[in-house]
């Protein structure tokens, strides 16, 4: 019998850790390869690990609530065969974890820091977990630097701040750092409100939390502003009927209308690149892939972004085939941390909704967003060779939310023009 130790795999380029949610099996159950043995969390998406060998688990080594490094071992299972930590080397050659330099944590954590919260700085680094628990306990950044970690490289762990809290009373009160000039806090802290009789009191989850935060964090740093305009998609709307009946029998998968959208969003972002950036202190990052987010609904509620990944380099049917499998995983709690991982544009169909236009939150670290409405019928005036003409037309309002520190309205309204031309002028001989 051969030790082998369960790693906690790569998860996506950024991702270094995950919380511990709950382990599927437990200590002495055996196991099958493929077999999902524990459900864990990043600040993107719930997941599973499989296990890549079959085996006996004889010691859970991340209990629930505890973070785990990527790389990090998480359990040991007993395997059949020799040669010690043979598997392990195994694991790691199949999954390389890779230490990134300083430059690449520079990189990696400079965003980050930029958009830390009001009430943490950037200049400590914490887990979803300790964070959340900080916040749950109104930890201020002055208290929380005074706590000596334990981690890697001197960070809190879950225990160092719940001992902190457990003798919080008994502590001296921490001394306020040497006053640092900067900007002026855009928000105060929320009033707590006391619930009346009769209200019901429904605490947040953790992904609701998360959706919280990050919303504050996005409006926080940036400045938004938002176009609208009104298409005429009489022309989409008459090739998907033509073509959607076709397209599910010879693929299996339903026609919407989102393929055709991200095909004129990603049209649109090629003639206008710098609407694909990102900013890091004081530098423009141009992004290379159009990496399209979307904007999901899940049945619990909550929100995800799941992102196709290289829009530009995928047909009308790619696109189709792929928006339809990352909204079923969606929905099915299926998505892998890296489907959520890497977008640098992002489309909100609030008409999904029957709503006829929002204006949405700039996911960060992006820097637009591209809500679309209902399609109505609607009567509309039309310029023809004899006249104007009154007609029933199908008609749907965007809307354009963009960051002002770098998109102004003339590259923030051009962008959302040429949407609407691609989507008015639709070919309705285009091959699917």
């Amino acid at each position: 019998m051969a030790e082998y130790k369960l790693l906690l795999p790569s998860m996506g380029e950024g991702v270094m850790e995950a919380t511990i949610i709950t382990w599927l099996f437990n200590e002495g159950d055996s196991v099958k390869e493929d077999d999902s043995v524990v459900e864990i969390a990043t600040d993107k998406v719930d997941s599973d690990v499989p296990t890549p060998v079959s085996g006996k688990i004889v010691k859970i080594l991340k209990q629930k609530d505890e973070v785990a490094k990527v790389g990090e071992a998480i359990a040991i299972l007993e395997i059949e065969g020799e040669g010690g930590n043979t598997a392990t080397e195994e694991v790691k050659a199949e999954t390389p974890v890779t230490t990134p330099d300083a430059e690449t944590l520079k990189t990696i954590e400079q965003p980050l820091q930029v958009a830390a919260s009001t009430e943490f700085s950037g200049d400590l680094y914490l887990s979803p977990l300790v964070k959340s628990i900080a916040q749950q306990e109104n930890i201020s950044e002055t208290e929380l630097k005074s706590i000596k970690g334990s981690g890697l490289e001197g960070r809190i762990t879950k225990e160092d701040i719940l001992a902190y809290v457990s003798n919080r009373g008994n502590q001296p009160a921490p001394q306020a750092a040497p006053a640092v000039s900067k900007p002026a806090a855009t928000s105060a802290p929320a009033a707590t409100i006391t619930a009346a009789a009769g209200d019901e009191i429904i605490p947040m989850d953790r992904m609701r939390k998360i959706i919280a935060e990050n919303m504050v964090k996005a409006k926080q740093i940036a400045p938004h502003v938002t176009s609208f305009i009104e298409t005429d998609v009489t022309n989409v709307v008459k090739w998907r009927n033509k073509n959607k009946a076709v397209f599910e029998k010879r693929e299996g998968e339903k026609l919407t209308f989102m393929p055709i959208f991200v095909k004129a969003v990603v049209k649109a972002i090629q003639d206008f690149p710098m609407i694909n950036v990102s900013i890091s202190g004081e530098n423009i990052i141009k992004k290379k892939n159009i990496n399209i987010g979307m904007a999901t609904a899940l049945p619990d509620g909550n929100l995800i972004v799941p992102v196709i990944k290289n829009a530009d380099q995928l047909s009308l049917s790619g696109l189709a085939k792929a928006i339809n499998d990352l909204a079923y995983r969606a929905r099915n709690k299926k998505l892998r941390p890296e489907d959520t991982q890497g977008a640098t544009y992002t489309i909100s169909n609030v008409g999904s909704f029957g709503n006829l236009m929002g204006t949405p939150i700039i996911p960060q670290p992006q820097v637009a967003i591209l809500a679309i409405g209902a399609i109505v019928k609607k009567p509309a005036v039309l310029e023809t060779a004899d006249g104007d003409v009154i007609a029933i037309r199908n008609l749907m309002f965007m809307s354009h939310s963009y960051d002002h520190r770098v998109v102004d309205g003339s590259l923030g309204g051009m962008m959302l023009k040429h949407v609407h031309d691609y989507l008015e002028n639709w070919d309705l001989n285009t091959e699917i």
